[in-house]
């Protein structure tokens, strides 16, 4: 039986938001710290599948949500790639060969990497109850690409930028490829039980519009279009963070079921220039979450009352940051699901009904 939050991604009226939060099986939680003091690094705990259903779960267990999202990391799919993947601490993850430096022809695939998260995901699949959506997901090719080229993250992707301009047709070759193993994945994910997905483009706000159009909207249309054609009936929600004003022409070109909006956005303007019937999903300020307090109910709220009216997930513009407190997190759920018992705003609930 579908749940909420698979019922409101696919457009269906529902008497109250669904409600889940992106990285919410994480640093914040104590249980989370205590697992990976006994197991571990962070990859280490990503390929120990018993563990990363264990971290999944966590944040369900503790607090209800309405959707659970896997215990991974973009970064797994150039890792299948044949670059190898490090997290070092204070340092973040780290690629090598930096594809900057080495050709993507040099890269030997290791698709058997990908095995551990498929069961991963069955593991989590038979431990939820009915009702609570479980989501897979992925890197989108731009933000992945950045990761692939320049070996580490960045705060101007200027790597894969000046490649992308540099050599445009050896920088497609390598989103395209991305592309096909993100498909293949997020299909594995899909048949070991995820029930919808999202793919990931955190570092979508650094293009210009017509590379936008090129690396974001392309490719993204791409997997769309494929895992629909896959998989009909399972919805993908597509973040492309950092969008802006560009985030209308990406939920109209690119296909996806849903869009997740980030802080940066008013709501009010995403509601007014996104397809009336488009699922929404977002877009409280992590940072307002970790701060608390009267301003974090108040705009809980406001987001409530922008989207009242289209199918909308409660979510954050961003992800959970590992210092937001226990208590303030509660707050949250307690506004959101006191919303429909107040009569405020609740998804969907129009003549529009289901989205063909």
């Amino acid at each position: 039986m579908p749940g909420l939050l698979l019922d409101t991604l696919n457009g269906k009226p529902c008497d109250r938001v669904p409600l889940w939060l992106m990285r919410q099986a994480g640093r914040y939680l104590p249980e989370y710290r205590a697992l990976r003091a006994r197991k571990g690094g962070f990859l280490e705990l990503v390929y120990d599948s018993e563990a990363a259903a264990e971290i999944t779960m966590q944040p369900i267990d503790r607090f209800g949500f309405d959707g659970a999202i896997l215990f991974s990391d973009i970064l797994i799919v150039p890792y299948a790639m044949g670059q190898d993947l490090a997290f070092v601490a204070g340092e973040g993850p780290q690629l090598s060969p930096p594809l900057a430096e080495s050709a993507l022809a040099e890269l030997e695939a290791v698709p058997e990497r990908l095995a551990p998260i498929y069961e991963t995901v069955r593991r989590v699949k038979a431990r939820l109850a009915e009702g609570t959506t479980l989501l897979g997901f992925a890197g989108s090719p731009w933000t992945v690409a950045t990761y692939m080229v320049a070996g580490e993250g960045s705060r101007d992707q200027h790597a894969a930028r000046a490649m992308a301009y540099r050599d445009p047709a050896a920088f497609r070759t390598l989103i395209d490829r991305i592309a096909s193993v993100t498909i293949d994945y997020l299909a594995g994910q899909i048949e070991a039980g995820a029930e919808a997905v999202q793919l990931f483009d955190s570092w979508a706000g650094s293009l210009a519009p017509d590379e936008f159009e090129r690396w974001v909207v392309a490719p993204n249309a791409a997997i769309a279009g494929a895992i629909h054609a896959r998989f009909p009936g399972v919805p993908v929600i597509g973040f492309p963070k950092g969008a802006g004003e560009k985030l209308p022409a990406y939920a109209r070109e690119t296909g996806v079921d849903a869009v997740g909006v980030d802080e940066a956005l008013d709501p009010e303007w995403v509601n007014r220039e996104l397809p009336a019937d488009m699922p929404v999903q977002g877009n409280l300020d992590p940072l307002l979450l970790l701060a608390g307090g009267d301003r974090l109910v108040t705009r809980t709220r406001a987001i409530l009352d922008a989207f009242a009216g289209r199918p909308h997930v409660f979510n954050l513009g961003h992800g959970i940051g590992q210092h937001t407190p226990i208590a303030h997190v509660e707050t949250l759920i307690e506004t959101v699901r006191g919303a429909a018992e107040r009569g405020g705003a609740m998804t969907g609930g129009d003549e529009r009904g289901a989205r063909a």
